[in-house]
This record gives structure tokens, C-alpha cells and sequence, in this order.
């Protein structure tokens, strides 16, 4: 649930940015377990902000105030924490590591301008994690490594690194060393590499510095060498390498400054090792958070165009430029309504302002395009769930707004007389698809209300009502976030339940066959009165439908036979065999018989849809069921796994191609039955290590094995 807060301005410890350059957005990536919220909330004790750390086991952390997040004991959601750190802001946006939740990853790096991968001294690194690493070296963005929980009895610095080194690239070099303690097991200090000091967290927070001790001088030396050629190397100062070389020791103010350039370029990648519980590197980190990462202005923004898509200049990172803005994430709360959260790319946001709101090119995920001007109410400072009060929003921070009416995860927040429209970010499809049934009427009715809140909150989330199957579909990203999806819906007060999703089918003649309608009734008065004879055979697959006239001798008068291809069109969409609708069919018209008093345009219907159904009976109906084109972006290692998986699923390979990215990846394109790929976004998952992905389009319909057909 989210809380207000009435602090006005930055007292009460509200962090308040008044100008870009004082602002730092960091998001913390990495595989679920590795340490993100444990690390966050050391972060936020270690700066002041809170008073005493919470725990993931406990459900006290900021960054899990969901119930979801608090069961599961993992983050399922995006999380905004700021602090302040020398006079700067940081927001720390913790993400989710668990890929179902991918979508929430995705904002949290539209809203960052550098990123913090959180590596696990124990556990390591999943297969995603290094994927993320090059798709943010694809766009130059500044990151950093912090080597968490090296507090437990397994934990291995250096193999971390080392692994760290053999995914992410040499320009991956420690900042620190670990020093263990007197018991020889723990972590007790970090020995500086370009000080060549020793900072000492025997004590706690803030950590003593003091000279290193004889027995560390080695390590540090061997280290040090690595990371000031490291350095060095990606200076803009030419003779640094030869001077060096020369035997010259190099300033360590000249280096601290080289690094710090060289980092928020995205070109080298510092390692700080760190551990939450204990505090050990959290003061050095947070130098680095707010020395070596760039202020939004040193980084680009997204484009922008007019409503109507019209050019318009690129945005500039000033408060006094126009208000562009973004909503990151919505949530909507039962109590305080809707709480957007929203990153200013330009201009500043102030309280009880009005701003026009658009959202566009999402309306086949359930967002329809929409355009409305509103007035801000208040403009908060977001911690976890609490919302602080503050006087305005600068251009490169990050605030909430609350109430709102329109505003929808990914819409754009821009001036009244000037409203704009931000390129969107890259949004994952989701695939899984889940029916859920409302106990009640009542409970439809709050099931309706419930999933628009979660539509407008989640752009991963896709809602279908099939006209064919009457199912209402939910399609996630996942299982994981299927069950958060349910969780949420039940706890807004819905009964429902789940089924199997039923994919729509089509009907078709396996061959020729003829049928006899006759619809003769007397009842005083006029009766009706029609009799036709067709001729009915397949069509090749996607022909569609086909009506022929060809009667002779007037036996079916010519103002008739439209009824009769009216009556034959009905029930080709009723179905003939098991209720789906009928495709690629010739009809034919032959013959039949009418009468001058008791034929009728209604009559001659029946009578063509009775023709058709006993042609039916008498000749041989086929299922035939979806078949999808789909296109499998997978690393190269995979590729055997997933050809003979797809040709498992009945897929049938159209070839494989280099994905083009640079980044040993493969295309695997197939066409597969719809029918087998209800949980392929769950499986693929699991063959590829959760590097997989895929998209999917609809092909044409073939026909459905015998024995896989559904039983009467």
C-alpha cells in the first residue's frame, strides 16, 4: 500500500535536486539472489536515509514493499530509493532479477542513466545477465560491478571477478581488494588500488584509513599495475602510457579524474567488491555512484515528435526547456489511487501544473491511444512505497504523481500548449497465454475493474477476449509473473479461477461430397417450402469461400439464391462437426424446388444450411488447426537444443541465420502449431537458460492430426 507522506520541500532527510548535474539514476541488474534489495538497503542506512536496515526474509526492505514480493521473497516489481551522497542525488532503481518480470528491467533502464550490475560472490552470474551487459555496451552505457555478499562461507572474490572478466571483458578491473579479518575468514576491510590505502570497517560505518599492512603490499601492487594500465589506456592523454612506461608514477589525482571520465563514457567498468549486512564497501561505492557515473545531461535522451508524429528538434537536458516527461511505472493503490511514477527528460515539473498526457501505439496490448490534458496535483519524492512531498521535479530526476486519470505506464508527460510524444522503449510480447473465469457475476464485474489497473501498470501484461473460444486470456511473460498477475486480482477482492486455454480451430471437407435440404412446413395459412441440392469441396488452404450458382430451367428461382448462400454462410460460421467455423469451400448450387405460394427468402436459408449439414453427414469433415511463424533469437549454444526441441513440438525448420547484432546469436526460424506453443515461453526459458526469446505470427491453418483431434 502506498503512504503519504506531508513533508514539505527536502526537510525531514527528503532528498531535493535542484539542478541536473547534481542528479545520478543508477539501476541495479543482475540474476534473482544475487543481492540488488539487500544491497539497496544497506545503501540507503549507509547514506542516512533510513535508520536501520530491513531484510528480504523479513519483508522489511523498501525496494519489496509488494505482498508478492514480501511471499515470494524476491523483487517482482520496479523500486525507486533515493538518497543523498555529498550533495548529490542518487536514485537507486532496484529491479527485478527474475526474467518473468523483464518488462519492470526495461523501465527501470529508460529511467537510468548508468547501471550497477550486482554479481554474487557466490552464486555468480546467469546467462540473462550477460546478455543485459551487451545490450547496454551496444548503446555506451556507463557500468560498474559490485560484487555482492561476501559475507557468506562460499563466497570467492576473485573467482567473480574472474568470471566477471571472461563474460564482460578485460575493461572489467577492480577498484578494491577484499582484506579478511583477523579470523582469517571474513571480510573485515577493502584495500584501495589507486590510493593504496586501507579502509578498515572493523568498527562499522564510516571506515577507518589507515596504511596497508606489509603482508598486503603484493597483492595490492600486482592489482594495482593491472588497473592503472587499465586506466591509463583510455586516456585522453596520449603521452600518460609512455610516461608511465618511462617508470614515471603517475598522480593519483590524474588517474581518480581518467577513471572517472573513462567510466562515464561506458568505456571502463569498475569492480567494488561489497557486502550489505556488514557494510563493508558501501561508502566506496557510493563514490563511485556519484563520482564516476554521469549526470543526466551527459547522457542522451530519447527522441520526441509531436502527437501526430511530426519532427521536432532533440531534447535537452534543462529545467527551463519545454516539460517532457515519462511515466515509468504505474501502480495503481486502493487507497491513493493511481501513483505514476515519472522521470523528467526536460523542463520542470511543479505542482498543480497542467499537463497534457499521450500514450500511442500500444492498442493491441489493451492501451488505446489516448491524449488528455490534466492538472498535477502534488509531486513526491518515492521511497519504496512512501511518498514524500517536495516543491517540484528538475529536469534529469525522478518524482512521483499520484491521481491521475490517464497516465499509463510508458505514456509521455508534456506541456498543455505544446504536447509531445517520447520514442516508446523496447517492450517484450508476452507469450504465455492464461484463462481465468470469475466466480460470479459480481465477481466479473471486479474482475473488469481490476484488470484495467493492472493493464494500465504493466505493458507486459496483454488482455484478450476471444471471440471464438469466449475466453477471457491473460498473456504474461511467464509463469512467475501469471502467479503475481493472479495474486494481484485476488487480493483486489476477485474470486476466479484458471483453465486451459483453448485455441481456436477450424472446420474443412476432406473431400467432395453432395447434400439434400428440404424445409417443408404447413401449419394454415402460408407454409414454407424449399428444397436446394449442393455440391460441396475443399479449396487449397487459404482460399477461403466460394459460392456457385448453377442451377438451370429456374429450378430455385434467381431471387432465392442469395438466401441460399446466405443460410450455407451461417452455418458455415456455426460450424458443422464440433462448433468452429468451416473454411476453404466451394459450394455449389445445383438444384431444387420451390413453391409460388410457400417459398420464401427465410425458407430457402434453412434450407441451404440443412443442405450443408447433411453433406457433412454424408462426406468427411477435417480439423484443422493454427499454424504460427516463429522466430527464435538464441546465443549459438543453443541452437541444437532448440531446432530438435521445435521439431519435437511438430515444427517444421525454415532455416537458421546470424542475428547481425554482433553478439553470437542465432535466428531460428519455424512454423509450428499453435496448439504446441501454449508454454513454449516457459520452455524455451528453460532450454536456453533464460536467454531465449521469440515472436510469433500467425501463418495459415493445416490440418490437425487424427489422434490429436478433441474427443466428443
Amino acid at each position: 500500500m502506498a503512504q503519504r507522506s506531508h513533508e514539505k520541500g527536502a526537510g525531514g532527510g527528503v532528498p531535493l535536486a535542484t539542478e541536473p548535474g547534481g542528479v545520478r539514476n543508477v539501476v541495479l541488474v543482475g540474476h534473482s539472489g544475487a543481492g540488488k534489495t539487500t544491497l539497496v538497503e544497506g545503501l540507503l542506512a549507509a547514506s542516512g536515509t533510513i535508520g536501520r536496515a530491513g531484510t528480504v526474509a523479513d519483508g522489511t526492505t523498501v525496494g519489496d514493499h509488494d505482498p508478492a514480493a514480501v511471499r515470494q521473497q524476491r523483487s517482482v516489481s520496479l523500486a525507486c530509493a533515493p538518497l543523498t551522497h555529498n550533495g548529490i542525488k542518487v536514485n537507486l532503481l532496484d529491479t527485478p532479477g527474475y526474467a518473468d518480470f523483464v518488462g519492470e528491467l526495461r523501465a527501470g533502464l529508460r529511467a537510468a542513466d548508468a547501471a550497477l550490475f550486482v554479481v554474487s560472490a557466490v552464486d555468480g552470474m546467469d546467462a540473462a545477465t550477460a546478455a543485459l551487459w551487451e545490450e547496454c555496451a551496444a548503446v555506451d552505457m556507463p557500468r560498474a560491478v559490485a560484487v555482492s555478499r561476501l559475507d557468506h562461507p562460499r563466497a570467492d572474490f576473485d573467482e567473480a571477478v574472474a568470471l566477471c572478466q571472461r563474460v564482460f571483458g578485460d575493461n572489467v578491473v577492480p577498484l578494491y581488494l577484499p582484506m579478511l579479518g583477523d579470523d582469517g575468514v571474513s571480510v573485515a576491510g577493502l584495500m584501495g588500488l589507486i590510493t593504496r590505502r586501507v579502509f578498515d570497517y572493523s568498527a562499522g560505518l564510516p571506515a577507518t584509513i589507515r596504511q596497508p599492512d606489509p603482508q598486503h603490499l603484493p597483492a595490492i601492487g600486482e592489482a594495482r599495475d593491472e588497473l592503472i594500465e587499465g586506466v591509463i589506456a583510455e586516456s585522453e592523454d596520449e603521452t600518460l602510457m609512455d610516461r608511465y612506461l618511462g617508470g614515471e608514477e603517475i598522480d593519483t589525482a590524474t588517474l581518480v579524474e581518467d577513471l572517472e571520465k573513462a567510466v562515464a563514457r561506458g568505456h571502463f567498468h569498475p569492480v567494488v567488491p561489497v557486502c550489505a549486512t556488514t557494510g563493508v564497501g558501501l561508502d566506496v561505492l557510493l563514490e563511485v555512484l556519484t563520482a564516476a557515473f554521469p549526470s543526466p545531461p551527459e547522457h542522451a535522451l530519447p527522441a520526441v515528435t509531436g502527437v501526430d508524429g511530426s519532427p521536432r528538434p532533440p531534447l535537452t537536458c534543462d529545467p527551463d526547456g519545454p516539460l517532457v516527461a515519462e511515466v515509468v511505472k504505474t501502480t495503481v493503490d486502493r487507497h491513493v489511487g493511481r501513483v505514476s511514477l515519472v522521470r523528467v527528460f526536460s523542463g520542470t515539473l511543479r505542482p498543480e501544473q497542467t499537463i497534457h498526457v499521450s500514450g500511442h501505439g500500444l492498442a493491441e496490448r489493451g492501451h488505446p491511444d489516448h491524449d488528455a490534458d490534466e492538472r498535477v496535483g502534488h509531486v513526491y519524492s518515492p521511497l519504496g512505497a512512501a511518498l514524500r512531498e517536495v516543491p517540484f521535479c528538475v529536469a534529469g530526476d525522478l518524482c512521483a504523481i499520484t491521481k491521475s486519470g490517464s497516465a499509463e505506464t510508458g505514456d509521455t508527460i508534456s506541456a498543455k500548449d505544446d504536447p509531445l510524444l517520447v520514442a516508446p522503449w523496447e517492450m517484450p510480447e508476452p507469450l504465455l497465454p492464461v484463462a481465468v473465469v470469475a466466480a460470479s457475476r459480481s465477481d466479473e464485474d471486479a474482475l473488469a475493474r481490476n484488470l484495467a489497473r493492472l493493464v494500465a501498470g504493466d505493458p507486459t501484461l496483454r488482455l484478450e477476449r476471444n471471440p471464438e473460444t469466449h475466453q477471457l486470456v491473460l498473456w504474461c511473460m511467464g509463469e512467475a509473473h501469471a502467479d503475481v498477475v493472479l495474486e494481484r486480482l485476488r487480493g483486489g477482492g476477485v474470486e476466479l479461477t484458471t483453465e486451459p486455454v483453448r485455441v481456436p480451430l477450424r472446420e474443412t471437407f476432406a473431400g467432395p461430397a453432395r447434400g439434400h435440404g428440404r424445409h417443408v412446413k404447413q401449419s394454415g395459412g402460408h407454409g414454407q417450402y424449399a428444397v436446394c441440392d449442393l455440391e460441396v469441396e475443399p479449396l487449397p488452404r487459404g482460399a477461403g469461400f466460394e459460392f456457385v450458382d448453377r442451377v438451370v430451367g429456374g429450378a430455385v428461382p434467381h431471387t432465392y439464391v442469395p438466401s441460399v448462400e446466405k443460410g450455407v454462410r451461417a452455418q458455415l460460421e456455426k460450424g458443422l462437426v464440433a462448433g468452429h467455423p468451416v473454411v476453404d469451400l466451394r459450394v455449389t448450387l445445383v438444384d431444387g424446388k420451390a413453391h409460388s405460394v410457400d417459398s420464401s427468402d427465410a425458407a430457402f436459408s434453412t434450407a441451404g444450411a440443412l443442405a450443408l449439414r447433411d453433406a457433412a453427414e454424408k462426406g468427411q469433415v477435417a480439423l484443422l488447426e493454427p499454424v504460427d511463424e516463429v522466430v527464435v533469437r538464441i546465443p549459438d549454444q543453443y541452437v541444437g537444443a532448440v531446432l530438435g526441441d521445435l521439431s519435437g513440438r511438430r515444427g517444421r525448420v525454415l532455416g537458421t541465420e546470424p542475428d547481425g547484432d554482433g553478439l553470437e546469436r542465432t535466428l531460428v526460424r519455424a512454423e509450428v502449431p499453435a496448439t504446441e506453443l501454449l508454454r513454449y515461453a516457459v520452455e524455451l526459458r528453460s532450454l536456453t537458460s533464460g536467454t531465449g526469446t521469440f515472436r510469433r505470427s500467425f501463418v495459415r491453418y493445416d490440418a490437425l492430426p487424427a489422434h490429436l483431434a478433441p474427443q466428443p
